[in-house]
């Protein structure tokens, strides 16, 4: 995206979705950044086997740079512990075994082109929760569009959807896009259920 630089991370993580938000949250906890930080998850299909990377973003090349040099430094090892190996990504630095280090650079080439990547931080994240209407769900989020199953429309601002506190858009064509589908009394709900899938059977 436009005015921010992104960070690329791969640790070969095989896991859930789930388990890739946790491993991400806790990253970015480590790392101490702040709710103006866009952290996705990507699918890795390269390699010996698919796996998920990911990706931190933030809106100066000092804060970028800084990440950069804790996740490659003497401390990496204190961030998610010294038996976690990484791969890092940034501009054209590599860092990492080769095979890690090419899945983080793919992190950041779809985040950076906004061709991928399921936000999992993003601005205003915390604050969508519980039974929004769409308006609302855009006005104070980094969502960009809603769009439903199924439908060529977008849904009416009014429509009410139910968040199950989670809330994961994607990267389209630059713009983050949360998928819904229609649920009980008009409402919809994201199409991403809380508890999803491993990450490796279908993404």
């Amino acid at each position: 995206m436009s005015g921010r630089y992104v960070v690329g991370v791969d640790t070969g993580h095989p896991g859930t979705l789930r388990e890739a938000d946790h491993l991400l949250r806790t990253l970015a906890a480590e790392l101490g950044l702040g709710e103006d930080v866009l952290g996705c998850t990507h699918h890795v299909r390269d390699g010996r086997r698919p796996h998920t990377a990911l990706s931190l973003a933030v809106p100066s090349q000092r804060a970028a740079r800084a990440v950069r040099q804790r996740l490659t430094g003497p401390e990496a090892g204190t961030l998610l512990g010294p038996a976690v190996v990484l791969g890092v990504a940034f501009g054209g630095e590599r860092h990492g075994p080769d095979e890690l280090a090419a899945g983080a650079a793919h992190a950041v080439a779809e985040h950076t082109a906004g061709t991928g990547g399921r936000a999992v931080l993003y601005p205003g994240a915390g604050a969508v929760t519980g039974v929004m209407t769409v308006a609302r769900l855009l006005d104070v989020s980094g969502v960009d569009r809603i769009t439903v199953l199924g439908s060529s429309e977008d849904p009416s601002p009014q429509k009410e959807l139910i968040t199950r506190g989670h809330v994961r858009p994607e990267f389209r064509d630059g713009r983050l896009v949360l998928a819904a589908m229609p649920a009980v009394g008009g409402t919809l709900v994201p199409f991403e259920v809380p508890d999803p899938t491993p990450c490796c059977a279908d993404h």
